[in-house]
């Protein structure tokens, strides 16, 4: 499992869970945000998720499929936390990264 603040991820079970509730993802929503999640704080390419994820080498249009599902799994995440302690921030034109968010 990963346990991350707000979420955990069960590889083995390809589910995630905010407060014991699963949060519904496809299956690339899923791997995109395991991908990101094991990665929290590095920035990974367009080029990087593409070939992780689709198991293909990037044709160099991937970026608008990678955002289109970025899009979609943001949006089921933050409906499912709303105050989450975490971002999955946009590097604009370079890739995505998983941040937790610093208490105050």
């Amino acid at each position: 499992m990963l346990s991350l603040p707000g979420l955990e991820i069960y590889p083995s079970k390809r589910k995630v869970f905010r407060d014991r509730q699963e949060i519904q993802l496809t299956a690339k929503e899923y791997e995109i945000l395991l991908l990101l999640a094991a990665n929290k704080g590095h920035v990974l390419t367009y080029s990087q998720i593409y070939e992780k994820v689709w198991g293909d080498f990037p044709s160099g249009s991937e970026s608008n499929t990678i955002g289109f599902h970025i899009c979609n799994l943001r949006e089921k995440l933050y409906q499912a936390t709303p105050n989450a302690p975490f971002i999955i921030r946009s590097v604009r034109e370079v890739g995505y990264c998983f941040e937790i968010q610093a208490e105050k």
